[in-house]
C-alpha cells in the first residue's frame, strides 16, 4: 500500500458509490482528496444494489441530479475504461387501480416539465413491452424509454478509477476512527482532520474538510462529534431466477402496487420488493468484520410479494429460485437522504442515507456536494436532501428504528397528497396538545412537532381517508376558512422556531444578514430574509426587535437547523448570541375580522389601529397572564400572534376559548392556514421560494432595503433590479371549480409548458384551486405577461387558469389593516 499522506484538503470516509462520486467530482475540481475506505470498495451496501437507473424523481432538482448520474455512467467507460454495465433498457410502472394511474399520470405530467421523455401507454401496449406479464387488472401505465440498468460495483470502480486518474488517493482497509475538531474563529467547532486505524497502525491525516458517506455506519460516526445524521439500517430483499429460455433485455418494471420490481440480467429475472412494513436491522450495532455480508433468509417475510409476483409474472411459478438475496440498507425518516454542511461542526459534509436509491442519486449528489464545497454554494436548491433539516432528536435509535420500519415501504405506497407517517409520533407537542385533542383535533407531524391539520366534527372520524379529490376532510378545512375570512379562528402555531440574537452588534449583525433595515424602534416587527449572494432566498422570517440589543427572530418549524446555521456561519466578529428558544414560548393565533373583538373581550389592553397598528409587538395582559401579541398574519385577515411562556400557554388558550363562545372562535388547522395563505399569494419558503429563487424575481423586492450600504445579497439584487426580470412569480385559479391542484402540476402558457406548480391549495373563499408558479417574462411588460392564455396541466389534463401578478384576495391589505 502506498503511503498515507498527512495533509489533505478534503478526507472522504466510505468507499461506496456516494464517496467514490464525491472523490471523483472533488478531485476534478482541482482538490487534494483522500478516501479511506474500512474494508473494501463497495463492501457495505453497494455491491448488492439492484443498480436501477430511473431519472424521474419527485421535482425538478432532484431529476436533474438523477439525470445528471445518468449521463455520467453512460460515458465513465469510455473514460476510465471499466465497463459499468450500463444499458438503456427504459423503465416502466403499471398501476393497477384508478388512483394510481392518477399518481403515474401525474409523475408523467413532471416528467415532461422536466424534459424527461415520456410516454404513457395502454394495457395491451403494457403487454407488448413486457410478453412475460400477466396485464390482469392493469389500468395502464408509463414508459421512461431513456432509463435503465447498471452494475453497481463496476459503477463504484469506474468513479474510484476517475478519481485517482484526477490525482485523488483511495484506501482500502482503513478504518477511520475519529474525525478530530479544533476551535474556529468566533468560538465555533471546526474539523481538522481524521484519526484512523490501518494495515500498519495509527495514523492522522490534517484535513480541511470531511465528507461523512458511511453509509450505514454513517449515523454512529457522525455522533461522536455531535453531529445528527438520522438514518437506520433495514433488511432488503430480493431474488434471482434460474436462467430462462430466450429471456433478453427488458424495460425495469415496477408493479408498485405489488410492492415489487422486476429487472432481467444475464438471461434472469430479478424480483425485489419494498414491503409495506420493513425489517430494521442493526440496532446493536454493525460487528466490525462486516465485509460483503448478507443477512439470513426470511422466506415468511418475502412470500406474500413472491406470491403475487407468481400471478404477476408467471415464469416465477415454473422457474427455479437462483439466489435469494437478504442485505442491509440505509433509510431515513422521511424517505430522502442527506447531503450537505453539518449545522454542528464547521468542515463536516454529509452524503449518506440513500433509501435505496444511492446508484441513480450519487452522481450528481458528488457532482453538487463538490460544487457546494469548492465553490461555496450549492449549485441549486437541495432543500430536499440538505442534512440541515434533520432535527437533533432524531438520532434516536428507538425513533429510527421503529420509523423505517414504514419509510422502506413508503417507497412504494400510494403517494397521496397529505399522506402523514404513522410511526414514531408524538415526540414534540406543544403545551395545548391535550386542549386541541379534546376538541377533535387531527394532527400531523412536520419536525417532530404534533401539529392541528383540521378539527373532526362531534361524530365524525378522526382519521384521513386519501384520495387525488376531495378528502374526507375538505369540508371541515372550508368551515375552518370561512370562519376565518368571516369570523375569527384560532391557530396552535407554537411549533414555530424561535431564535434570540443578543448582544452589542445584534443590530449591525442583523443588518448584514437581513434584506430590510432592523435598526427600527423595540416593539416594531419586520418582514425580511436571508439572501445568498446570487440573490436567492435562504430564509423567509419576521425578526421582533424587542430591546436596543435583542432581537426575536420567528422562522417555520422545519428550517429552524438550517436558519441557526445560517446566522452562526456568518457572525464572524461581531458579539452576538444567538440562541434557540422555540421551546419557552407557545403561539397562538387569532385572526379574522372579529379578532380585535375577542382580543379586547380577554385583555384591557387597547388594540385599535391607533393603540396596537400593524407591524407590531406589545406587552398585553391576557386572563391572569402576561404575553406579547405581535399583529402579523399568514392568512390575509387583522389579527394577532399571542407569544405567552410555554407554562401559561393553557391559561391563555382556556381564557380564549371561554370568551370565543359569544364570538363564534373556530379552531383552525395547518389546511385551513395553507388555504388562506395561498389565496393572498403569500410564498412558502421552500417551494414558492428558495436560495435558487431571486428575491425580486420571487415578488418580495418589498423586503429588501437598498437603503442600506451592505448587506449579503444586495449586488445581486441591484444587478436584477438594473437588467430587468427574467421570470416572475405568478398566481393561477383555475376557472372550473372541481379541479385540484396540490404542487408540481404543470404551468402551460399560450399552449406551451412554462415550468412547475410551486405550491397550491383550494381557495374556499374565491371559490377554486389556487396555485403559483414562474413564467418567464424578459423583455415583457406586465400587460404582455397577463395577456397570455394559461392553463394548468394535472395528470395529463389541461385546465383553463386566471392568472394575476397582485393577490387575487383583498390585493390592497385592507382586510389586513383592520
Amino acid at each position: 500500500m502506498a503511503n498515507i499522506p498527512t495533509k489533505t484538503r478534503a478526507v472522504v470516509i466510505g468507499g461506496g458509490v456516494s464517496g467514490c462520486s464525491v472523490a471523483y467530482h472533488l478531485a476534478k475540481a482541482g482538490w487534494e482528496v483522500v478516501l479511506l475506505e474500512r474494508k473494501r470498495l463497495t463492501s457495505g451496501t453497494t455491491w448488492h444494489a439492484a443498480g436501477l437507473i430511473g431519472q424521474l424523481r419527485a421535482n425538478q432538482n432532484m431529476t436533474r441530479l438523477a439525470k445528471y448520474s445518468a449521463e455520467l455512467y453512460y460515458q465513465l467507460e469510455a473514460e476510465t475504461g471499466v465497463a459499468t454495465g450500463m444499458k438503456r433498457v427504459g423503465s416502466m410502472t403499471v398501476a393497477l387501480t384508478e388512483a394510481r394511474m392518477e399518481e403515474i399520470q401525474r409523475q408523467a405530467t413532471i416528467a415532461k416539465i422536466f424534459g424527461v421523455e415520456v410516454h404513457r401507454i395502454t394495457p395491451d401496449e403494457v403487454k407488448a413491452l413486457y410478453p412475460h406479464l400477466n396485464i390482469e387488472g392493469v389500468v395502464g401505465g408509463v414508459h421512461l424509454p431513456n432509463d435503465g440498468q447498471c452494475d453497481p460495483a463496476n459503477i463504484t470502480m469506474a468513479l474510484a478509477k476517475g478519481a485517482r486518474m484526477a490525482g485523488a488517493k483511495l484506501f482500502e482497509n482503513v478504518k477511520v476512527v475519529k474525525v478530530t475538531e479544533g476551535p474556529a474563529p468566533g468560538g465555533a467547532r471546526r474539523v481538522t482532520g481524521v484519526d484512523y486505524e490501518g494495515p500498519e497502525g495509527p495514523g492522522h491525516i490534517d484535513a480541511d474538510v470531511v465528507v461523512n458517506c458511511g453509509g450505514m455506519w454513517g449515523r454512529d460516526l457522525a455522533a461522536q462529534n455531535g453531529v445528527t445524521v438520522p438514518l437506520h439500517a433495514a433488511e432488503h430483499f430480493y431474488l434471482v431466477t434460474e436462467p430462462v429460455q430466450g429471456l433478453g433485455d427488458m424495460p425495469v418494471l415496477r408493479v408498485v402496487d405489488e410492492c415489487a420490481y422486476y429487472k432481467s440480467d444475464a438471461g434472469k429475472m430479478m424480483l425485489g420488493a419494498f414491503e409495506p412494513k420493513a425489517k430494521p436491522w442493526g440496532m446493536g450495532g454493525i460487528r466490525e468484520d462486516f465485509e460483503f455480508d448478507t443477512l439470513p433468509e426470511d422466506w415468511d417475510h418475502f412470500m406474500p410479494i413472491l406470491e403475487m409476483a407468481m400471478n404477476r409474472m408467471p415464469m416465477f411459478q415454473t422457474t427455479g429460485i437462483h439466489t435469494f438475496f437478504n442485505g442491509p440498507e440505509s433509510f431515513t425518516p422521511d424517505d430522502r437522504y442527506y447531503l450537505g454542511p453539518a449545522p454542528e461542526l464547521g468542515g463536516y459534509w454529509v452524503a449518506a442515507g440513500y433509501n435505496s436509491i444511492g446508484i441513480i442519486s450519487s452522481g450528481g449528489a458528488g457532482m453538487a456536494l463538490a460544487r457546494w464545497i469548492t465553490e461555496g454554494e450549492p449549485p441549486f436548491d437541495l432543500w430536499d436532501v440538505d442534512i440541515r433539516r434533520a432535527q437533533p432528536f432524531q438520532k434516536n435509535r428507538k425513533y429510527l428504528k421503529e420509523r423505517v420500519s414504514e419509510t422502506l415501504g413508503l417507497l412504494y405506497a400510494d403517494h397521496y397528497p397529505y399522506r402523514q407517517v404513522e410511526t414514531s409520533r408524538g415526540v414534540r407537542r406543544t403545551p395545548l396538545h391535550e386542549h386541541l385533542k379534546a376538541k377533535g383535533a387531527v394532527f400531523g407531524e412536520v419536525a417532530g412537532w404534533e401539529r392541528v391539520n383540521w378539527f373532526a366534527n362531534a361524530g365524525q372520524e378522526r382519521e384521513y381517508r386519501y384520495s387525488w379529490g376531495r378528502q374526507n376532510w375538505f369540508d371541515n378545512q372550508k368551515a375552518e376558512h370561512m370562519a376565518v375570512r368571516t369570523g375569527v379562528g384560532l391557530f396552535d402555531m407554537t411549533s414555530f422556531g424561535k431564535i434570540r440574537v443578543e448582544g452589542r452588534d445584534a443590530c449591525a449583525f442583523l443588518n448584514r444578514v437581513c434584506s430590510a433595515q432592523m435598526d427600527v424602534e423595540p416593539g416594531k416587527i419586520v418582514y425580511t430574509m436571508f439572501l445568498n449572494e446570487r440573490g436567492g432566498v435562504e430564509a423567509d422570517l419576521t425578526v421582533t426587535r424587542l430591546s436596543e440589543r435583542s432581537y426575536l427572530l420567528v422562522v417555520p418549524g422545519a428550517t429552524l437547523q438550517r436558519n441557526l446555521a445560517w446566522l452562526r456561519d456568518h457572525v464572524a466578529e461581531d458579539f452576538a448570541v444567538i440562541t434557540d428558544v422555540t421551546a419557552g414560548e407557545a403561539v397562538l393565533c387569532v385572526m379574522g375580522p372579529k379578532a380585535r373583538d375577542l382580543m379586547q373581550a380577554v385583555s384591557p389592553n387597547d388594540f385599535s389601529n391607533a393603540a396596537h397598528p400593524f407591524g407590531t409587538a406589545k406587552e398585553i395582559e391576557i386572563g391572569y397572564g402576561i404575553a406579547r401579541a405581535h399583529r402579523v398574519t399568514y392568512v390575509g385577515e387583522l389579527g394577532w400572534e399571542i407569544y405567552p411562556s410555554a407554562d401559561q400557554a393553557a391559561h391563555v388558550f382556556e381564557v380564549l376559548a371561554e370568551a370565543g363562545e359569544a364570538h363564534g372562535l373556530k379552531l383552525c388547522g395547518l389546511h385551513a392556514l395553507d388555504s388562506c395563505r395561498i389565496e393572498k399569494a403569500y410564498r412558502h419558503w421552500g417551494h414558492d421560494i428558495t436560495d435558487e429563487d431571486h428575491v425580486v424575481e420571487a415578488g418580495l423586492g418589498f423586503a429588501v432595503s437598498k437603503k442600506k450600504p451592505a448587506f449579503i445579497g444586495r449586488e445581486a439584487v441591484l444587478r436584477t433590479q438594473e437588467a430587468g426580470l427574467a421570470r416572475r412569480l405568478v398566481q393561477f385559479r383555475l376557472k372550473a371549480p372541481e379541479p385540484l391542484l396540490f404542487h408540481n402540476e404543470a404551468v402551460v402558457r399560450d399552449g406551451k409548458i412554462v415550468g412547475p406548480v410551486t405550491s397550491a391549495n383550494y381557495g374556499h373563499f374565491l371559490g377554486g384551486a389556487i396555485g403559483m408558479g414562474y413564467v418567464p417574462c424578459a423583455g415583457e411588460t406586465e400587460a404582455e405577461m397577463l395577456a397570455s392564455t394559461y392553463e394548468i396541466e394535472v395528470a395529463g389534463v389541461r385546465h383553463a387558469a386566471e392568472a394575476s401578478l397582485m393577490p387575487m384576495y383583498d390585493p390592497k391589505s385592507e382586510r389586513v389593516k383592520g
